[in-house]
């Protein structure tokens, strides 16, 4: 379970999603997974589709919602404030200058008008790659900031029942890498180089490129969702009732594509930012699972991961920031954050 675990946390995507479909894949083989994948998945989709297409059918200003969304957002925000907390107790004191290092950043990004609005898409990955980039390097040093394990043999080191399960060879690995690779390289070319017209198209290439950056969980996606969708999607206030209502939602977090789908181009759009937000991750998962017996014995590998979550995390504490801003304006809706908060 431990090296399931690590798989999810060395990949980007919703770690949740990726230990459910590795876990089944362990036991039942890639139809397993698929099928884990799906039904882990089913009940968040349905309901925030649903909401999705009624709110932006019905909730005519959505500056002044109906009495029972306007705690929404601030119920949220807790929900993110304590996420932060929580990621913030596991780091050292490198963890802790990298992820200072990038909340900086992100709030410069969201916050500076004399930046571009989809500079976004390439600082935040060249963010994650500094982070790691610097625990690779302090790892080589005679006596590093931070404290590295050392490498372990995965979990065929004593047979490769296992690896015989899960009914991947190596090379059909390779082959899904290589695909994820293309399909990233495609969409983005199709939409930032020649201009391609399409609103699905559109979608796709802003949750798939997203969802192939994200390390860390669900939490470390809102900045990046937010300064995609907002205000070219939706407002702020719509976008911070659906993240409460994703928060209060079975399955992982990730569901909030399907949310943002919905309100920007009903059911279809649903679908489509539900398959980009979360393509990355599944397609990773399937692609990785095969080496990573291997990768797992290189402190290198561990390491690099170690600066690139620490950064991503930065990102979490950064939309503490952002998401307050635009979703406490009250005292009541200061009240509703630290009820919320210390219920949750």
């Amino acid at each position: 379970f431990t090296e399931l675990f690590a798989i999810g946390q060395g990949l980007p995507g919703p770690t949740s999603t990726q230990l459910v479909i590795s876990t089944a894949l362990s036991r039942a083989g890639p139809l397993g997974g698929l099928m884990a994948f799906f039904l882990w998945n089913l009940p968040g989709l349905i309901v925030l589709t649903t909401c999705g297409v009624l709110l932006a059918e019905f909730i005519e200003d959505p500056n002044n919602p109906p009495f029972w969304l306007v705690g929404l957002p601030p119920a949220a925000i807790s929900l993110v404030f304590k996420a932060a907390y929580a990621f913030a107790q596991k780091l050292d004191s490198l963890g802790v200058c990298l992820s200072l290092f990038s909340c900086l950043i992100a709030i410069l990004i969201n916050n500076d008008d004399r930046i571009r609005p989809d500079a976004s898409q390439w600082v935040f990955p060249t963010t994650l790659a500094v982070g790691g980039l610097i625990t690779f390097v302090d790892h080589k040093r005679a006596n590093p900031w931070s404290t590295y394990s050392s490498p372990s043999q995965g979990w065929d080191r004593d047979s490769d029942e296992t690896i015989r399960r899960i009914g991947i060879p190596l090379w059909v690995g390779g082959l899904i890498l290589c695909s994820y690779i293309a399909i990233l390289v495609l969409v983005i070319v199709l939409v930032d180089v020649y201009e391609v017209e399409n609103v699905y198209l559109e979608i796709f290439e802003k949750m798939y490129r997203i969802g192939s950056i994200i390390f860390g969980g669900g939490q470390v996606v809102l900045p990046m969702l937010q300064d995609e969708v907002v205000p070219r999607w939706m407002t702020d206030e719509t976008f911070l009732q659906g993240l409460g209502l994703a928060q209060s939602m079975p399955g992982p977090l990730f569901n909030f594509a399907s949310y943002l789908g919905a309100v920007y181009q009903g059911v279809p759009g649903a679908l489509v930012a539900y398959l980009g937000l979360f393509g990355p991750g599944v397609i990773l998962i399937f692609a990785v699972v095969p080496f990573w017996a291997q990768l797992r014995r290189f402190t290198a590998f561990k390491a690099t991961l170690k600066g690139v979550n620490a950064t991503a995390i930065g990102l979490v504490m950064a939309a503490c920031v952002i998401l307050w801003e635009a979703a406490v304006h009250t005292a009541s809706d200061a009240m509703v954050f630290c009820f919320a908060g210390t219920l949750a």
